[in-house]
């Protein structure tokens, strides 16, 4: 009989998910850059455009990978692994290296680089570093901080101008980055960007009613129902998220929308934009398990989230380094699931 993987993050998963990281964390190649090229001179590698940030098949996966590194570090200060992530970061982040990365930041034809998945996700990397307790973390935070306040900024120029939400399942999904990004800015006490985001959700979703779940898109890694619900259990007060959730997905203790109680199929690992459904099954779980610590004692509603959070996290954590396009992020969402 077939052992299922345990749904708690334990030090030996922590140790596993440390060696995936740092085995494609400096791996330039293969890579997918987005890169807009004004002209002959911007043909370069991905190391000569990203100092820091060159590994991991892209610029936001490489981001994330060092959070998940340093996440699991904060965890477990003993990991067999800790010497070599120290030594890595060490390396990378230095005021040359940031140089280089806002040298590409500041350039006008890059204004929408990795809008808003990337700059959610370096904001939830710094964001990691202030809150460790590691002697080396408040100065690589210190270092990073020029990028730091260059997305700060970036958030709360664009969603003023922001008339509409994405709500799509893949990297351009809003509620996730502000989701990330309302974390951040309470966790640094950055009043003006926690306020912004709070009204943008607010005037995005708040009366957002009935949600049909369309889902999922053959290439998604998030839950635009399920993130939506998220990035609102951060906004309002307890008792008026209950109430929100009821109207957003009225049906939920009848397990509809039904596909949200549903893991996706995976048919083919190998390909990067199916494989992104592994994704999806690790984020669900992460969604499903944060609704249902908001909602109150003896809500039938919670129960069935959780219960369908251990079906979603059965279905993937198995397949966390079956090919390399799964292997260079599905660590991160599934050590979000797993903390959840």
């Amino acid at each position: 009989m077939t052992t299922q993987p345990t749904t708690t993050l334990t030090p030996e998963m922590a140790s596993r998910f440390a060696s995936l990281a740092l085995n494609h964390l400096t791996r330039e190649y293969p890579n997918k850059i987005m890169h807009a090229m004004s002209s002959a001179a911007d043909a370069q590698t991905p190391r000569q455009l990203h100092p820091i940030f060159y590994g991991s098949y892209d610029w936001h996966s490489c981001v994330h990978g060092y959070w998940l590194l340093l996440r699991l570090l904060d965890r477990f200060p003993d990991l067999p692994e800790a010497g070599k992530i120290i030594s890595v970061v060490t390396e990378h982040f230095t005021a040359e290296n940031v140089a280089g990365e806002m040298a590409y930041l500041q350039q006008p034809q890059h204004n929408g680089f990795e809008r808003p998945y990337g700059w959610a996700w370096f904001l939830a990397l710094t964001q990691q570093l202030h809150e460790m307790a590691l002697p080396q973390a408040a100065g690589w935070a210190k270092t990073l901080a020029p990028m730091s306040h260059f997305f700060e900024k970036s958030f709360t120029d664009f969603l003023p101008k922001a008339t509409y939400p994405l709500r799509v399942g893949s990297h351009f999904n809003t509620a996730f980055a502000l989701a990330l990004t309302l974390d951040y800015a309470r966790s640094v006490k950055h009043s003006v960007l926690a306020s912004t985001i709070e009204e943008t959700a607010l005037r995005w979703h708040l009366e957002d009613v009935h949600c049909q779940a369309w889902e999922p898109g053959g290439d998604e890694f998030l839950s635009p129902s399920l993130m939506e619900a998220e990035l609102m259990r951060r906004v309002l007060p307890r008792d008026a998220f209950v109430t929100w959730f009821g109207r957003f997905l009225p049906e939920l203790a009848h397990s509809q929308p039904a596909p949200l109680f549903t893991p996706a199929t995976v048919t083919d690992r190998n390909d990067g934009k199916i494989g992104h459904l592994d994704g999806l099954n690790l984020s669900r779980a992460w969604c499903q398990r944060s609704l249902a610590s908001a909602l109150p004692a003896g809500d039938t509603r919670a129960a069935l989230l959780r219960q369908t959070a251990e079906a979603h996290l059965h279905s993937a954590l198995d397949h966390l380094d079956s090919t390399y396009m799964g292997e260079h992020w599905l660590a991160t969402f599934a050590l979000l699931a797993l903390e959840a």
